[in-house]
């Protein structure tokens, strides 16, 4: 809602500055998006009248005019707007005036001629962007006003970015009414009187769809000049409210609707036949609107025809066939309450807005229908001329305004403020809502203009904004803390995201919905949980894994010629359960996953650049594992390379997979690289082993490698710990070293290298034990495995 503050302030005029007026009018719930001045600044610009304009001697283009700028005596200017004629009156800068720009005027000579000032375009003022030629004033402006003064240029520009539910705001008497509830200061509203008809001519009205057009009200005009001029003070407050003017009859309904917040509509009443009729559109019925665009109608869409035809879309745009022209002189005035049912979401199905619809699909005061036709009908005749026929109106159910209990003890409940039943009275009669007592409790029967007071809390959020916002203290919270017990048995989740965040990683927080594509690709996902009213159409299912945020991220960065990303999220992820699951058939399981892009280490001296791999990946999940320790078994996962993941497996439990991304989805996705990622259950992270005692040896440990050749199938970590079970209990520790394929080793065999770590607490190792348990090993993987050892 645009609108221009010495506009409102003709309807309520309180004692405060601009910029604490909109302040006020903010913290109120009525947020000032935006204010702007009419003008720039600049001075010494008054009203002039052209005396005398004749053509420069040295150019065919500039005229020499002499001018009355009310200071007794004609000043000569010259001036090259094509316009210029004698008797208009037009802006003159005058010497020494400066104006937008930075431009000064000062006395010279134009081709020869002497010039004491300039003639101003509007665009020259700043107030318009038209340079056509000078802004012709009133012919009643006062020769030597301040232009300033004079068209008001002094005045701010007000938008307010209301919330839907304040339709009554959408006007300049609704505005005006917050004001004066806000400031304590009388409102001064528009007095509307009844126009006696002076013809008999009607037109009758027909309501075929009651419930979505429960009041039409229309009247004749007729003998009306249609090409009579706009006066200036509307030109001027509709141009201020962001409408271009257009003619007489289009402005004066545009200029009520701002005022009243009522939308009216002026059909051509010569192209009207028969009675008017509210009715819903017939199955592939077609209309032109005045935007020039045809539509083909679905049956749900509320229209307004004639006997033959349909003549506009109701509470929307009228249509072609029965627009007024310069030409009319007869005209049926609407001015109708439509049901925001009916209204909501018809306009932005065909692809356009209007100032009507959006009005009506919030919710127009269903009780000043004829109070806006009245207002309309006597500016039509002061404007335009004409006589005026009597009112017809269809009426049926209007909205029922229900009332609605206030209690205090509730406001303080919600409020946290105690307010005296005195005090709530006081600020629901300064907002003008009727109530009455019953024992403590309030009963309001809100006014049809407020569509938006329903239930008790939107009372309690009326006495808010009038008590001010600011005014409601916010004392400190009140509770006994106590230090609960923390199990060893767990880390915290943000020791987990902290381990990361040292490793090089950067967290990321993605949307819990994605892309279907998405849960095909990453997830193999058949049982998609979609959501009703979706915030974007490509956002429109629950995600089951966090993979594709993350593969989203890197081609963000990538775009952005970043060619290095390590990210990390942790979040829930949405599946459904057969068995019903803790909330309503589904489970949301915590996800923790990491994805590595582009080099291992950033760009540096110490190291030479070689790209992330598998083996970077593994390291930074086992050290978020530790102490406990992680087994990978091969496997197949629908996101990963199938020949590069692996399962992760920690005390016998499958926790997530860890691979390479799948080269299908790194070309589907323009990933130059293949990125690597893991992707495990939060809650297996955060566990955590107590550590048991373990006496520590004084005695040196012995250490044996041995290298053993296997069958090139068999894994490493089958091997480990089957040693393991099977050692002398000197053995402490078995580890892989080293992994051989080539020259010397049989083809389908590889050889393996194990450091073999052995201690005793009690005693130094003989090196009879040494071997003996080195002969042990030895023997249990020749038998176990058919392994050989290597020489």
């Amino acid at each position: 809602m645009k609108f221009s503050e010495s506009w409102l302030r003709t309807f309520v005029d309180p004692a405060c500055s601009g910029e604490h007026f909109s302040h006020l009018l903010t913290m109120a719930g009525l947020e000032v998006e935006a204010e702007e001045s009419v003008a720039p600044a600049f001075d010494k610009v008054v009203v002039a009248q052209l005396l005398e304009v004749a053509r420069h001697p040295g150019a065919d283009r500039l005229s020499v005019c002499r001018v009355d700028v009310g200071s007794g005596e004609a000043l000569q200017i010259v001036c090259g707007a094509p316009n210029a004629v004698a008797g208009i009156k037009v802006p003159c800068a005058l010497s020494g005036a400066e104006l937008p720009g930075g431009f000064r005027i000062k006395v010279a000579k134009v081709r020869g001629v002497d010039s004491a000032g300039m003639l101003c375009s509007a665009k020259e003022l700043g107030i318009a962007d038209d340079a056509a030629g000078l802004l012709v004033l009133a012919a009643d402006a006062p020769v030597g006003e301040d232009i300033r003064r004079h068209l008001d240029l002094d005045d701010r520009l007000l938008t307010l970015k209301l919330t839907p539910n304040r339709a009554d705001c959408l006007s300049l008497e609704g505005v005006a009414r917050e004001v004066a509830a806000l400031t304590g200061t009388p409102a001064r509203f528009i007095e509307v009187e009844d126009v006696e008809p002076t013809i008999p001519t009607t037109r009758a009205v027909v309501l075929d769809a009651p419930d979505a057009c429960p009041r039409y009200c229309g009247r004749v005009i007729a003998g009306v000049d249609a090409s009579a001029p706009t006066p200036p003070w509307m030109s001027r407050r509709l141009e201020r409210s962001g409408i271009r003017p257009i003619s007489a009859l289009v402005d004066i309904t545009n200029y009520v609707m701002l005022e009243v917040g009522q939308p009216l509509h002026a059909f051509d009443n010569t192209r009207l036949q028969g009675s008017i009729h509210a009715r819903m559109a017939r199955a592939g019925e077609q209309i032109k609107l005045l935007n020039e665009q045809t539509l083909e109608l679905q049956p749900d869409v509320l229209l307004i025809a004639d006997d033959h035809r349909p003549v506009a879309m109701g509470g929307i745009m009228g249509g072609e066939e029965s627009a007024i022209s310069l030409a009319t002189t007869e005209v049926f005035l609407e001015s109708a309450f439509f049901a925001p049912t009916a209204i909501a979401g018809r306009a932005r199905r065909y692809s356009f807005v209007s100032d009507a619809s959006h009005r009506f699909e919030r919710g127009v005061d269903f009780g000043g229908t004829r109070r806006a036709l009245e207002r309309a009908t006597r500016l039509v005749l002061d404007i335009c001329g004409g006589q005026s026929g009597p009112v017809s109106e269809g009426l049926a159910k209007l909205p029922e305004r229900r009332d609605v209990r206030l209690r205090p003890a509730r406001v303080a409940k919600v409020l946290g403020l105690a307010f005296a039943s005195e005090r709530i009275g006081e600020l629901l009669a300064r907002l003008d809502l009727p109530f009455r007592k019953d024992q403590d409790d309030f009963i309001v029967t809100p006014p049809s203009y407020r569509f938006d007071l329903e239930i008790e809390e939107d009372l309690i959020e009326e006495v808010a904004r009038l008590h001010g916002y600011e005014n409601i203290p916010s004392p400190a919270p009140v509770g006994l803390l106590a230090m609960l017990p923390q199990t060893e048995q767990s880390r915290s989740r943000a020791r987990i995201r902290q381990i990361l965040a040292d490793s090089g990683y950067q967290e990321v927080v993605n949307f819990a919905f994605v892309e279907e594509a998405w849960e095909r690709d990453f997830a193999d996902n058949r049982e998609l949980i979609r959501l009703a009213n979706p915030i974007a159409s490509q956002l429109s299912v629950m995600r089951s894994t966090l993979i594709g945020g993350l593969v989203a991220n890197v081609a963000t960065n990538l775009k952005r010629r970043q060619s290095r990303a390590h990210f990390f999220e942790t979040g829930r992820s949405f599946l459904r359960d057969p068995q019903g699951g803790p909330v309503g058939g589904f489970r949301q399981p915590w996800k923790l996953t990491a994805l590595a892009y582009g080099t291992a280490f950033p760009e540096q001296w110490a190291c030479a650049a070689r790209k992330v791999d598998f083996f970077d990946l593994k390291g930074d999940l086992e050290l978020l594992l530790a102490p406990r320790q992680a087994h990978f078994e091969k496997a197949s996962h629908p996101a990963l390379h199938p020949g590069r993941s692996a399962r992760v497996m920690v005390d016998g439990q499958a926790i997530g997979f860890i691979g390479e991304l799948h080269p299908r989805w790194q070309q589907k996705y323009d990933l130059p690289l293949a990125p690597v990622l893991f992707e495990v259950d939060f809650d297996a992270v955060v566990m955590a082993t107590l550590p048991r005692y373990a006496e520590v040896s004084r005695q040196p440990p012995v250490i044996r490698d041995m290298a053993m050749v296997v069958d090139q199938a068999l894994e490493w970590q089958q091997l480990i710990a089957a040693m393991t079970a099977n050692s002398p209990k000197i053995v402490r520790e078995i580890s892989l070293f080293d992994v051989y394929v080539g020259r010397g080793v049989d083809a389908g065999k590889k050889s393996l290298a194990f450091r073999i770590v052995m201690q005793d607490t009690q005693k130094t190792l003989q090196e009879a034990e040494v071997d003996a348990a080195m002969q042990q090993v030895v023997a249990y993987l020749q038998e176990a495995f058919a392994a050989q050892l290597r020489v």
